[in-house]
């Protein structure tokens, strides 16, 4: 059973391109799925057991464990999703005859509305490394006024390499998901805090001449998501925005504060790598107070008053 799992993976790595993050989720959801099948099959007494055998009955029972231990639904619908593509696989590949996921649907989500940060408290955040005079502080200042200055993911971040900066001209080149590549232009602001850290920080801590990654730790190797989500959450708690920031708060204030300055969905699409528009628009239910001033300043009926 494990084997066929890596088979997938592996198949998700070479053939879909999927990136480390995605694939390693989709690891974690069906090695948990095989753990669940192999006690259940193990308690009849059963040996040998393979997919094969894994039926809709055992698929339920694994819902409803989930269910029990008090999973978010959002979580259900992943490990539901990773489910029916695992067995899609398997089908295709022969491995079974049926789908024990065919007619079972993923639990119903709400999309929840990405938290974001005003204008100012994005400032307070990005200020507070400078309050201390240390090569950290100049790297994080770099980290979090790049991640504000170009919505990138914090793994697209922490992926990126020295060819991937251009200071002098204002631009940086994350990898998206899919190893797709973009080119995003930050301001000049942001730049200058790059540009301090590639010539003052980052040549203190790189040990290796061939170490080919930006932003690194104190031991000059990549900084991971990990450390770097640490790093944030320290600042914003020394402002009191701990419960309010997330890993990916200030993409979502990024392309929310875009679309107020009156940016078009589809730039913002194209500076965030979505691969489709209607991901973007999920941002455009947070600039309906904008909408609607710009409606009412603009629109000749809009200004009068009354019935006429």
């Amino acid at each position: 059973m494990r084997q066929d799992i890596d088979d997938f993976l592996n198949y998700l790595r070479v053939e879909k391109g999927f990136s480390s993050n995605t694939t390693s989720a989709y690891a974690n959801d069906l090695n948990q799925l095989a753990t669940f099948a192999e006690d259940s099959v193990a308690s009849k007494g059963i040996k040998n057991h393979t997919w094969a055998s894994f039926d809709r009955t055992i698929m339920l029972s694994y819902l409803l464990n989930l269910k029990e231990r008090g999973y978010a639904t959002t979580t259900v619908a992943r490990k539901v999703a990773a489910a029916k593509s695992f067995f899609g696989f398997l089908l295709a590949d022969g491995k079974i005859k049926t789908d024990p996921t065919d007619d079972i649907s993923s639990p119903k989500v709400g999309k929840d509305l990405p938290e974001t940060l005003t204008v100012d408290q994005v400032r307070a955040l990005i200020e507070q490394p400078s309050k201390v005079n240390t090569p950290e502080a100049k790297r994080d200042r770099a980290m979090l006024e790049l991640l504000y200055a170009s919505g990138m993911r914090v793994s697209e971040l922490v992926g990126l390499n020295v060819d991937d900066i251009d200071t002098k001209n204002g631009f940086v080149r994350p990898f998206g998901k899919g190893k797709k590549e973009r080119m995003v232009p930050v301001y000049a602001q942001a730049a200058q805090s790059v540009d301090v850290y590639a010539r003052e920080v980052r040549p203190q801590f790189v040990r290796s001449k061939t170490e080919k990654a930006f932003f690194v730790n104190q031991r000059g190797e990549r900084l991971t998501r990990q450390g770097l989500w640490q790093i944030l959450k320290g600042y914003a708690k020394n402002i009191g925005l701990e419960k309010q920031v997330k890993p990916h708060t200030l993409r979502h204030s990024f392309a929310t504060h875009m679309l107020n300055g009156g940016a078009d969905l589809r730039s913002v699409q194209e500076l965030l790598g979505h691969a489709n528009i209607s991901t973007t628009q999920i941002y455009t239910h947070l600039t309906s107070d904008h909408i609607r001033k710009a409606y009412d300043n603009a629109h000749p009926r809009a200004k009068t008053t009354g019935a006429s």
